[in-house]
């Protein structure tokens, strides 16, 4: 455990720049946040050993989902087509999503730890622009090789996303790479300190976007196949730029019909609500899989496997991996994490949430240090335990101790063999990479069953 009894600084003050190493020092407080020009605000770089130092599974955890991000690029840019396209795509959708989240305060409910390069007024992290090509398009490149309709892909990826999610946002957190707002009524209901939401979320927003930018795709651009680019630049530019865009709006009105009525009206707890989401998503994806499956019989192309898939494939082994490992390694409760978080505050002081259905809830509008219900931090790696001094926004919280270690390993483990079996069935057993390399034409040639339906 890190000794920091010898170089705390407890102090409570405000700054003209906020930047620096010292920042990080665990007892650090302010109460404001002011920057000295724009490019003090839009980006903070600071000495990964100091990171390292206080929450190494945190740098562990960014090298990995860096390591995704270019080698999904490599991927993207070595295969052609419009997968360059689509890696562009992913990008833009996350940081949209990101951003949305930190200037609207309905949904301003999360905060990263701070991280050696980090944007946008200290809020998001250099590797959560790429974890979202980590997630989806590692997603989006396996399910293609179902060739499933085009009504049942999308579900396909934002299931595919929250099964290589799961070990990132259980271990995350517990690790206390990132917080969640204590009293926000659309993510009280918890998995293991995670929100249900956020699978919902995942889920929900992921089948928007890739509904959008292949719709998009068959409506402006004009190519030989779904995978290949068209000849206007300017086309695929829009449809991709349009589709980062409507993926969060097209996201939000899935809760509409199923989390919204039920969690806001009748109280049912969000595991419900997710799970009645998944199983109407997997029943999508079933009745695609059944169509594709019946016109597999005339696939004429030996299953081939690409090079670079096998670089997707290294991430994956690497992302779960890591996330096995971190918990069997290393003890939460060393991790300490100094940066933006809920600002502490009153009790009795409350703010109106709207939610997307119209309704008008209530959250507290600061951490209340008398009565919190998060488990996953606390202050006892201060002196004397010290918490927080009222109205602070940038302070340290520790992790605390596993109540059952076995329990989180047992739990990974299951997911870990979850998504070998899932992911090895999709590269290596389903109609393989040869997808992005064929035409619409010459599908047709491969599959007369599908040429025959069309006339």
């Amino acid at each position: 455990m890190v000794d920091i009894h010898a170089d705390i600084k407890n102090r409570l003050f405000t700054i003209t720049r906020m930047g620096g190493n010292e920042l990080l020092t665990p007892g650090t407080e302010l109460t404001e946040l002011k920057f000295e020009g724009f490019l003090d605000w839009f980006v903070c770089i600071t000495d990964p050993k100091v990171h390292w130092k206080y929450e190494p599974t945190y740098i562990i955890s960014q090298i990995v989902v860096v390591l995704g991000g270019l080698f999904t690029l490599i991927h993207a840019l070595v295969r052609g087509g419009r997968l360059p396209w689509l890696w562009f795509g992913i990008t833009l959708h996350g940081i949209f999503v990101e951003i949305l989240c930190y200037i609207i305060p309905d949904v301003d409910n999360f905060w990263h730890s701070q991280t050696p390069i980090i944007f946008f007024g200290r809020r998001l992290p250099l590797h959560i622009i790429l974890v979202y090509n980590c997630l989806i398009y590692n997603a989006s490149i396996a399910v293609a090789k179902m060739r499933l309709p085009k009504w049942s892909e999308p579900f396909a990826v934002g299931l595919t996303v929250v099964l290589i999610d799961l070990p990132y946002d259980i271990v995350g957190v517990k690790f206390v790479h990132w917080f969640w707002h204590d009293t926000d009524p659309n993510i009280y209901d918890r998995h293991y300190s995670v929100p249900w939401n956020s699978y919902y979320f995942h889920s929900a927003f992921t089948c928007s976007f890739v509904f959008w930018f292949h719709f998009l795709r068959r409506e402006f651009c004009q190519s030989k196949g779904k995978w290949f680019k068209g000849k206007s630049f300017l086309k695929e530019f829009f449809a991709t730029f349009l589709a980062s865009l409507l993926g969060p709006i097209g996201g939000l009105p899935l809760f509409i019909p199923i989390y919204h009525p039920l969690h806001d009206v009748f109280n049912i707890h969000s595991e419900v609500t997710y799970f009645i989401l998944l199983t109407i998503f997997l029943l999508l994806i079933w009745s695609g899989d059944r169509m594709s499956r019946s016109n597999e019989v005339n696939w004429k192309i030996p299953n081939k496997t690409h090079w670079t898939t096998f670089l997707l494939i290294l991430h994956l082994v690497l992302h779960y991996t890591t996330f096995w490992i971190i918990p069997i390694l290393f003890n939460p409760e060393n991790e300490i994490s100094t940066g933006i978080k809920e600002q502490i505050g009153p009790c009795n002081e409350y703010v109106a949430v709207q939610t997307i259905s119209g309704m008008i809830l209530q959250k507290r509008k600061y951490l209340c240090l008398s009565d919190y219900d998060e488990t996953y931090f606390d202050w006892h790696c201060l002196p004397k335990q010290q918490h927080p001094t009222n109205k602070a926004l940038w302070y340290t919280s520790c992790g605390t101790p596993f109540e059952n270690r076995t329990e989180y390993i047992a739990v990974v483990s299951l997911i870990c063999l979850l998504a070998s079996v899932v992911f090895y069935n999709l590269h290596f057993k389903s109609f393989g990479d040869q997808v992005f390399s064929l035409t619409d034409d010459q599908l047709k040639l491969c599959n007369p069953k599908l040429k025959r339906k069309k006339l």
